[in-house]
């Protein structure tokens, strides 16, 4: 086997780790060729190459340098057979993403380890912790900010390695590699990468210095298929705060400048922000205000390590390098061809990261920002979101040219799970009080989804609320009862992101992606179905969510069924449910109607339908006039959020239903029948639940703490 190295000649040091700090961090070695003798993660046992320099070494000897207990390894890394290997393609709903598991402490920790003199070159490493990713991932390059460690992806190694090949560039502490000289090397990683998997994209992460890196080498690789995610780049050094400070830096005594990184810590990031990663949200607020406490003193201890990462001449160096590099990609922007997603901090006490992300989405041909005003510079090492998460949401991850919202999603995370149904959905589940039945075989409601089939494929059809209002608590209460994620069929303007504005916030919209959400076409229900999954569809689509006064639980559903005969030819089970609880959540006041006739508001209003997308042209009826607007809404006290889900309807063996069109259209009046029977079934009841006001219902829990869910009215 030809060693990696042997291909491609690099420094490859040996840096010996503390005992104390093994577990923190490992990186490893792979073998660059794919022959079938390729599997090792070592090199030869009796043989290594350094520098163009044969070592010959006794076999106990290569195995303690290659020791992952015992030593960091850092090298290039290649690998063609990527699928052998691999876990499977079927991830499990609510998996460990392990966000919140690192803190910016195990970052400084870890770095304290790499950052050792050794004389070698920059070069690329693969942490231990990212595991072996899904069939066919696609490759992540992470280029490092000012400190070069490769390690700011620290908090979000397991995550991303679920479904990317990480790679992360390491710059030595004392290198010296000009700009164009880092252009080259990641210029070359990208190209071999490129030719080993041309139909597959290229993600560079760039970190502030790394995004000005990403940006120069995507200029120059317009050809290869590449998506660009900026974090705070430095672009705008030339308007930053640091750049006066370099010659006072110059300047300095070298014994001033362990009081540096004190200086700086406070423009480098959000202290506050790093030490609540990790933090316990559900602690009552006393208990949460002291782990807090303790985070950020063992945090505010570990800060003279940044004098260590980056010692004075290396700081002065690394400022020129910035400057440098920020005037290269600056004036090669037009020539960038890449998707980019550009992430901007509203707090970045460092960079105008909020103003660049303004001029940088103008000036790139395909640039989409998402804004986090509570963040400081360091955003990808503080308290927020998982960068898979943001990918997702912002629908940018995929494994070949296209992206494919069924074969290429990923499953929602236990961390996601909880941040949007139980942190940052906190209220609305507090203020719906959802109330789910299902109905059996032999006609008997019951409470929860017994009643609902396990087996998919299932197709759940019914009434669409106002503004979509009852998502949240329908995925969130399906997942949490039956373990299985809905899939939910939604309007292409949701991906399209056109009304997306350099000081978009991580969204609603983004969040549907996120938990399952796929745009509406022919051949994305067709493989939903084909994949057995369970599909929630609501006919009457934008019309019924954005329904006008008076029609509250009104179905405003086409004249033909768009669905039946799909759901027969894979024997999928359709199942009808009623929900109701909008009106006690929210008072209609201005409809499309009553836009209309503000004449401030009318031409905005037309130019948004005219621009979006339409997905029902061939329509007839009243759903085919799908007006997208955004009503007028006043909050009313929340009452309660019921759905009830009807007996189940089996496809299988309906080769009736597939031959004969009358006996499809005779099914979907059967199913919108069902529906809104359903419905009115829950209008009349939920007048003798006890517990509808959000009021009663918090008496209650105060006075039966122990007790998981409110009652209801009886069945």
């Amino acid at each position: 086997m030809t060693s990696l190295v042997k291909a491609f000649p690099v420094s490859l040091p040996f840096l010996r780790i503390p005992e104390s700090s093994k577990h923190h961090f490992h990186v490893k070695v792979r073998s660059l060729d794919s022959g079938a003798n390729s599997t090792s993660t070592g090199f030869s046992s009796d043989s290594v190459v350094v520098n163009g320099r044969s070592f010959t070494r006794g076999k106990d000897e290569v195995e303690s340098l290659f020791d992952g207990e015992r030593f960091m390894r850092l090298s290039s890394v290649r690998e063609k057979n990527r699928g052998k290997g691999a876990i499977s393609e079927d991830m499990d709903v609510l998996w460990d993403d392990g966000y919140g598991t690192k803190t910016v402490k195990d970052y400084l920790i870890a770095s304290k380890d790499m950052i050792r003199p050794d004389g070698g070159p920059p070069r690329w490493f693969c942490p231990v912790e990212c595991g072996e990713p899904l069939k066919d991932s696609p490759i992540l390059l992470f280029l490092p900010g000012t400190d070069g460690v490769g390690l700011g992806l620290t908090l979000h190694h397991k995550a991303l390695g679920k479904v990317f090949e990480v790679r992360c560039l390491h710059i030595p502490v004392y290198d010296r590699t000009p700009f164009q000289g880092l252009v080259k090397f990641v210029e070359d990683t990208l190209k071999l990468e490129h030719a080993s998997a041309p139909n597959k994209p290229i993600y560079l992460v760039g970190d502030s210095f790394g995004g000005c890196l990403a940006l120069a080498v995507a200029a120059r690789n317009p050809q290869i298929d590449l998506v660009v995610v900026l974090v705070n780049p430095a672009t705008s050094f030339a308007r930053s705060q640091i750049q006066p400070l370099l010659p006072a830096l110059e300047a300095m005594p070298n014994e001033f400048h362990s009081l540096v990184p004190y200086l700086l810590s406070g423009i480098m990031g959000n202290p506050l922000k790093m030490a609540m990663v990790g933090l316990e949200d559900r602690l009552p607020p006393r208990a949460k205000i002291e782990q807090l406490s303790g985070k950020l003193t063992s945090l505010l201890g570990y800060l003279s390590v940044l004098s260590e990462i980056i010692p004075k001449e290396t700081l002065v160096w690394k400022l020129k390098l910035i400057q440098t590099g920020s005037s290269y990609a600056n004036s090669r922007l037009h020539a960038v061809k890449a998707e980019v997603l550009l992430l901007a901090s509203g707090q970045d006490s460092m960079l105008p990261s909020k103003n660049e992300a303004q001029r940088l989405k103008k000036g790139l041909q395909n640039c989409q920002v998402r804004y986090f005003k509570d963040n400081g510079h360091t955003l990808l090492l503080e308290e927020g979101l998982s960068l898979l998460t943001i990918i997702k949401g912002v629908g940018k991850y995929r494994r070949s040219r296209k992206v494919d919202f069924v074969r290429d999603y990923v499953p929602p995370s236990k961390s996601e799970f909880e941040r949007v149904f139980f942190r940052d959905g906190r209220f609305m589940q507090a203020a719906t009080g959802t109330v789910m039945l299902s109905t059996l075989q032999d006609g008997s409601i019951v409470k929860g989804l017994a009643g609902v089939p396990t087996q998919g494929p299932v197709l759940l059809v019914g009434y669409h609320m106002l503004m979509g209002i009852e998502l949240q608590s329908l995925v969130g209460e399906y997942l949490k009862q039956k373990n299985i994620l809905l899939r939910g069929i939604a309007h292409p303007a949701i991906f399209g992101g056109r009304f997306e504005s350099s000081s978009s916030e991580f969204n609603f919209q983004d969040w549907i992606k996120v938990m399952g959400g796929v745009p509406v076409a022919a051949s994305n229900f067709f493989k939903l179905l084909s994949s057995k999954s369970h599909v929630l569809l609501y006919p009457g689509g934008a019309r019924e969510a954005l329904h006008y006064k008076g029609e509250a639980h009104k179905l405003i559903w086409p004249e033909q069924q768009e669905f039946v005969r799909m759901a027969a030819k894979f024997g999928a089970t359709i199942v009808p449910f009623g929900g109701v609880g909008e009106d006690d959540l929210v008072e209609l006041v201005l409809d499309y109607k009553d836009l209309m006739n503000i004449p401030i508001l009318n031409n905005y209003v037309r130019d948004i339908a005219r621009s979006g997308p339409r997905v029902r042209d061939e329509a007839k009826g009243e759903v085919a006039n799908q007006q997208l607007f955004i009503p007028g809404l006043l909050p009313k006290v929340p009452g309660r959020m019921y759905f009830l889900f009807g007996k189940p309807i089996e496809t299988t063996g309906r080769e009736d239903i597939l031959r004969n069109r009358e006996e499809a259209h005779q099914l979907y009046l059967q199913i919108k029948s069902d529906v809104q029977t359903n419905i009115d079934y829950l209008l009349k009841k939920r007048e003798k639940d006890p517990y509808r006001s959000v009021f009663d219902r918090m008496v209650f829990r105060a006075l039966y703490p122990s007790l998981q869910e409110v009652p209801t009215f009886d069945l």
